[in-house]
């Protein structure tokens, strides 16, 4: 069974059309032959944008010379209002200081330090899912157990509790009601201006940004008075700048949390739902992760995660299918030459994992689920070249370990106790917002395993 993506358009369309198509899924709004090119440029009235797929100008951009291309502002603009001025956005001096003290919270022995309560989580999620036997929108539960997952490891915090709660509610409404792009990402427009946020999407913003800033002044109190538990938050606010001795202000840390939790908990939430309905529509995938979980039993510890071969597998190949980021953009800062074409400098340069992800020239049955890809003799090859779930080089994610630890252990879990079908129900189709998610929810069927 093929694994379901947007029919892609083929037609030429206006700025205006273009804006609309963008606005409700970017994933259609491209041409077909996206999947079979090494560039191509899409011009507007205001900057021209080019689409590359080749992995040597991947590698290029992300990895030789990443400061001569800086994230660009244009998609900034739409996550300001809740991200501020957090890693995910910053550029040059300023990021590479954020980086320098939040990196050591995400070293090797801090996620077998994390573990716990990742394991925790996972187990809580399995309890309820098998007291929900039947249809279940798996996407809301992917998101519930990724919210928990995000909030005992960065806070210590179950789900359950209040503030924890009032979050993870007020972010879904965020991520349901902001577009990838905003008019600001089309027209450029000065500084004083305000920017075209919807009031929805500014609401939920202010709101999840007033919470975090509780919980933040909340931890400062409890690391002055000796009290803090030693989770992610209390790491990186007592880690100080090793070139300037300095560490993030309460402000500066509410903008951090913000984007661990958009990275920790909306790109997990889009991962986990596509992997189980991946698994749920190829059952002989399913019960091979179920043979492999039954392995751990019931009381998995970090140094097991490595007897996870084939669950791994299959995470990645539902990051491939569904990147949970389904694009990136640089800018150029000066004039660049590409595959024999000049870009001025402000360009803006696309990377999409979608694409690349499924580029015909790159992968083979590039649009198959097929977790066993990796062991052939290309897929270290394909990996390396054309797999760029959580980006590449000095700016990938800081948290990439951290979910391809999460990631098999909820799916392992699960598998172990539980069954996953498919509902009946016509198959998803993949859109993207702030992720990679379903248009109508990904509906499966789930039962206790015997």
């Amino acid at each position: 069974m093929t694994p379901p993506k947007p029919v892609a358009r083929s037609d030429t369309a206006s700025l205006w059309r273009h804006f609309r198509l963008f606005r409700r899924d970017i994933l259609s709004a491209q041409p077909s032959r996206l999947y079979r090119a090494w560039m191509a440029e899409f011009r507007t009235p205001f900057f021209r944008s080019y689409l590359i797929n080749q992995p040597d100008l991947i590698r290029e951009v992300l990895k030789v010379r990443p400061m001569d291309f800086p994230k660009s502002n244009r998609i900034a603009e739409g996550l300001r209002p809740l991200l501020g001025n957090s890693v995910f956005l910053t550029n040059g001096e300023v990021w590479m200081r954020q980086r320098r003290i939040i990196d050591p919270a995400f070293e090797g022995g801090r996620l077998r330090d994390t573990f716990p309560a990742m394991l925790a989580a996972a187990n809580v999620a399995a309890s309820r899912l098998a007291g929900r036997e039947g249809a279940v929108e798996i996407e809301a539960e992917a998101s519930h157990v990724a919210a928990d997952v995000i909030f005992r490891t960065l806070f210590s915090l179950p789900i359950s509790d209040d503030i924890a709660q009032d979050v993870f509610l007020q972010f879904r409404d965020f991520q349901r009601s902001q577009p990838i792009l905003n008019l600001a990402a089309f027209i450029p427009v000065p500084g004083w201006v305000p920017r075209f946020h919807r009031r929805r999407s500014r609401i939920a913003a202010t709101e999840i940004r007033r919470l975090i800033k509780n919980m933040v002044n909340e931890r400062m109190r409890s690391i002055e008075d000796g009290s803090a538990p030693d989770d992610l938050a209390t790491k990186i606010m007592t880690t100080s700048d090793p070139e300037t001795g300095r560490s993030f202000s309460p402000a500066e840390m509410v903008d951090q949390v913000a984007i661990f939790f958009l990275a920790g908990h909306e790109t997990s939430a889009s991962a986990l739902a596509w992997a189980l309905y991946l698994l749920a529509s190829h059952p002989e995938a399913q019960e091979r992760v179920a043979r492999e979980a039954a392995v751990l039993g019931d009381n998995p510890r970090f140094s097991d995660m490595s007897k996870l071969g084939f669950t791994r597998n299959v995470f990645r190949e539902a990051l491939r299918l569904y990147p949970s980021v389904p694009m990136m953009v640089r800018e150029t800062t000066k004039a660049e030459r590409f595959r024999d074409r000049d870009l001025p400098a402000g360009s803006q340069v696309v990377i999409s994992p979608w694409h690349l992800h499924r580029h015909e020239r790159l992968w083979e049955n590039p649009d198959e689920f097929e977790p066993d890809r990796y062991g052939a003799p290309d897929g270290p090859a394909c990996l390396r070249d054309a797999f760029l779930p959580f980006s590449a080089g000095s700016r990938a994610c800081p948290g990439a370990a951290f979910a391809m630890i999460e990631g098999p252990l909820l799916l392992s879990v699960l598998a172990q106790s539980l069954e996953f079908g498919c509902s009946g129900q016509p198959a998803p189709i993949p859109v993207a917002h702030l992720t990679v998610r379903s248009e109508r929810g990904i509906w499966l069927t789930v039962k206790k395993r015997p």
